[in-house]
């Protein structure tokens, strides 16, 4: 468990806190690229570790992030006139290009001094992955931008969406790493043998510090031998792991590429930006595959409140929870893989008391996690360079997810696998 300061320290993500420092240092997602969709388009409201603003794309094409308010009578930017290489504010027709700068301020005297000192806060950007990124720390410490795999894969085989949480990105997050977890919240078929996760609910992990986070491993006794899950943490808040592989035919084929970000908005809701990659040319990614993959997660396109990322299923419904579907068919009586872990990251409060936890074996993943976070705080304090700030840490990282013949060593069979499949 975690102190009270602790705790604190670590989920409070706001200007000027240990944390929202640490977090300021990396390169964040922003919105799909899709909720931008064209130059001198309408400007979206965003709200990102605890600061609000407003992403638009401007006449080049190019995103701008500028803080949400004119700083001549804060008059909301929302409103304004995105024109020109630069959004002018309805109320005075002030006008501010993606890098702060007042570019036009009608309402005053030409040659008024005053222009040149109007700015506006603003981030760099840039689209990657069908995601629009920002980096909100100290201009000298920027980092290169972010250079994952899935970033890199073409449009027809990585697939991003976008949901939003009622928490702290801490618990979502912590949710992501628990592998145990699954074969209870989301054993979606009593009974099923099939079902790797439920011939063994007590895996033994192991944790291995990287220079992006860690990886860790899960292994489950089955009936073929071993079942072995690879996960990898990459700092600060991304989970990437290999598609579930079936009972049978475990290695005919490369895994997918999945996993999620979890984005803070600020220290009580959170972003998730859920992500599909096939990194083969064989295995291109179908609109029908993609839907199917979101309706088993419970964020299909029906599955959303028309024109948000909230899921109808929520905690205002009890996310429609079925007790008689719980007694004879799932686990919880919650459709969905999403919503189940959403009634249980949400039902834990705006922000989990850590204080009062009661950790076990199964929790190796979520401690590690912890500690690395409260480390890179520590690191970042005292001026150093945390974890994963360098895109070469993590560029090649893969997943892994499969039955291994027992007593077999899983390094060299994933290295085996690794070779032959990819």
């Amino acid at each position: 468990m975690l102190t009270v300061e602790e705790n604190e320290r670590i989920t409070r993500v706001g200007p000027g806190t240990p944390m929202g420092k640490l977090f300021r240092r990396y390169w964040w997602p922003v919105c799909l690229s899709k909720e931008l969709p064209e130059i001198d388009g309408a400007p979206i409201r965003i709200r990102l570790l605890g600061e609000d603003l407003v992403a638009y794309r401007d006449s080049e094409n190019k995103i701008g992030l500028v803080e949400a308010y004119c700083p001549h009578r804060r008059a909301p930017l929302f409103f304004g006139r995105n024109e020109e290489c630069g959004l002018r504010c309805v109320y005075h027709g002030w006008k501010f290009n993606r890098h702060g700068d007042c570019v036009d301020m009608p309402s005053e005297p030409a040659g008024t001094t005053l222009q040149a000192k109007a700015k506006i806060l603003a981030y760099p950007t840039a689209e990657k992955g069908g995601v629009v990124w920002a980096y909100m720390g100290p201009k000298e410490l920027q980092p290169s931008e972010p250079d994952y795999e899935w970033t890199r894969a073409p449009a027809t085989h990585r697939y991003v969406s976008k949901t939003y949480e009622n928490c702290n990105y801490l618990q979502a997050l912590e949710g992501g790493l628990d592998t145990s977890h699954s074969s209870f919240a989301h054993y979606n078929k009593l009974g099923d043998r099939a079902n790797l996760r439920q011939h063994d609910r007590a895996p033994s992990i192991d944790v291995e510090r990287t220079d992006y986070g860690y990886f860790y491993v899960s292994q489950r006794k089955a009936d073929e031998g071993t079942y072995v899950r690879v996960y990898h943490y990459v700092m600060p808040a991304q989970q990437m792991r290999a598609s579930i592989i079936g009972y049978e035919g475990v290695r005919n084929k490369p895994a997918r590429l999945d996993g999620h970000i979890w984005v803070p908005i600020d220290d009580e809701h959170t972003h998730v930006f859920n992500i599909m990659c096939a990194p083969h040319q064989e295995d291109e990614l179908t609109p029908e595959a993609v839907e199917t993959r979101e309706k088993a997660a419970g964020r299909g396109k029906e599955d959303h409140i028309p024109g948000t990322f909230r899921l109808k299923r929520n905690q205002s419904n009890d996310y429609l929870i079925d007790r008689q579907m719980q007694k004879t068919q799932n686990f919880t009586g919650i459709v969905g893989v999403n919503t189940q872990d959403f009634a249980l990251q949400e039902g834990m409060g705006s922000i989990c008391d850590r204080s009062k936890e009661f950790l076990g074996t199964s929790d190796k993943a979520i401690v590690g996690m912890r500690r690395l976070l409260l480390d890179a705080i520590a690191v970042n304090e005292r001026g150093g360079m945390p974890r994963a700030l360098d895109p070469q840490t993590y560029r090649t990282v893969r997943a892994y997810d499969r039955v291994i013949p027992a007593g077999s060593d899983w390094h060299k069979e994933m290295a085996k696998d690794l070779i032959a499949l990819w």
